[in-house]
């Protein structure tokens, strides 16, 4: 199967499903990629506590939104170490 049918074929299946099907595959997308993101973290730096990698994985996701990076940093120097 040629890369221009699978593409047809994809965007047929997902204009079949219903709105909540898209917002739930979505929804599970998002959910893998971090998972694999905070994996990452994890294997770069083993001594980061599970709250450690979670506010690290924000900065990663949301890293280009200075006020929010700001909220993020305050949350990274909480955490007990």
């Amino acid at each position: 199967m040629a890369a221009s049918e699978v593409k047809l074929e994809y965007d047929r299946r997902v204009k079949a499903m219903s709105l909540a099907e898209r917002v739930a595959r979505s929804a599970a997308m998002f959910a893998w990629t971090r998972e694999q993101m905070a994996r990452q973290i994890r294997e770069q730096a083993p001594q980061l506590s599970l709250e450690e990698i979670k506010w690290n994985l924000a900065l990663k996701l949301y890293g280009g939104e200075p006020e929010v990076v700001k909220l993020i940093q305050e949350q990274l120097s909480r955490v007990s170490r």
